[in-house]
């Protein structure tokens, strides 16, 4: 699966989960046990609401913390629309996945900060199904592309608290047991 069609469809993914949250169901448990479903999908609405800043070559200074805490103010779902609608046409600039992006971790290759991104978007889309009862299985291609891209560097992650250590699953678990075992979470 190329970069921006796996970006796409983990950004669909995602969003489809966003658009069928209940009511009351933004303060409803998710399998990150300090996150509710408001939590979560604040989470990612502020990752996507970065994403153009950083694409364009801005450092974490000059983004400061104008995103940090409650990004989604009355309106999580009209917030989480916002942030999608500025974080894809970012990644789909001509150009923008052949550069360095300043992260966290330091200057990153563009693409791997967009791989980074489709697994977040993609494990949570699960995360965000689980809390919400939307158990509909993720694109078993999706799955396999984020598995097969993470799998190499998931022992490097051990300690820093990015994902917890991975779950054993039996030989004969689907694509998506393996991934969501692979990160942590039990399936």
């Amino acid at each position: 699966m190329e970069l921006l069609d796996a970006f796409d469809k983990a950004l669909g993914e995602f969003d489809r989960r966003v658009h069928h949250v209940a009511h009351n169901q933004w303060t409803a448990p998710t399998p990150c046990t300090d996150w509710t479903v408001r939590d979560l999908v604040n989470h990612l609405t502020s990752e996507h609401l970065w994403a153009p800043w950083l694409l364009r070559g801005a450092t974490l200074a000059e983004v400061g913390d104008r995103y940090d805490g409650d990004v989604l103010g009355d309106h999580p779902v009209r917030a989480w629309e916002r942030a999608a609608a500025g974080s894809r046409p970012a990644f789909h600039r001509p150009g923008a996945l052949e550069s360095d992006v300043h992260t966290s971790s330091g200057l990153t290759p563009a693409a791997d900060y967009a791989w980074q991104m489709i697994t977040d978007l993609t494990v949570h889309a699960w995360d965000l199904g689980r809390g919400t009862g939307d158990d509909q299985p993720l694109d078993e291609e999706l799955v396999m592309a984020v598995h097969e891209n993470v799998a190499p560097a998931v022992d490097s992650w051990q300690g820093f608290g990015v994902f917890a250590p991975p779950v054993p699953v039996p030989d004969s678990a689907s694509p998506q047991d393996r991934l969501v075992a692979l990160l942590g979470r039990r399936p």
